[in-house]
């Protein structure tokens, strides 16, 4: 298994991938053209963040796709790892773990100390993955207010 930076050649084998991320999570209206114009600014290099996949030969098993971001409480730029994904096809191989340590070295190239991310509170599976980097839960609530376009 390889994991590296999504380049322009292998991002549209990326993008029915972000659409099973998206179902995964039951999002509404998942659409693959908008899909192909947002993610497209996470190719490096980008100054909004990074895809990395992890891929098996020729298949593509799982990706990540990390924003640069920052800690107004701590004055540093974390990077939070948006998504993560693995093919179900690929699940149990070690995948998400080489993606999550794919994540950290990219946040320490950065020179960021810190590598964020979340899930769903029922998503055992994935917080079993997490725990066992020895990753530290955070006991702040997220919040979302819908903002309807002007």
């Amino acid at each position: 298994m390889r994991v590296e930076p999504v380049t322009e050649e292998q991002y549209e084998a990326l993008v029915p991938m972000i659409g099973a991320y998206q179902g995964f999570y039951e999002a509404d209206d998942i659409r693959a053209e908008r899909n192909r114009e947002f993610f497209r600014r996470f190719l490096a290099p980008s100054e909004d963040g990074m895809l990395i996949a992890a891929w098996s030969g020729e298949d593509l098993a799982g990706y990540a796709c990390l924003y640069w971001t920052f800690s107004s409480v701590q004055a540093i730029e974390t990077v939070l790892m948006n998504d993560l994904f693995v093919d179900p096809s690929a699940r149990d191989k070690g995948v998400g773990r080489a993606l999550i340590e794919a994540a950290a070295e990219v946040a320490r190239e950065r020179g960021s100390p810190r590598l964020e991310w979340s899930t769903a509170p029922d998503n055992a599976t994935a917080q079993g993955l997490y725990d066992s980097f020895g990753a530290e839960k955070s006991t702040w609530l997220e919040y979302q207010l819908p903002i309807d376009p002007a």
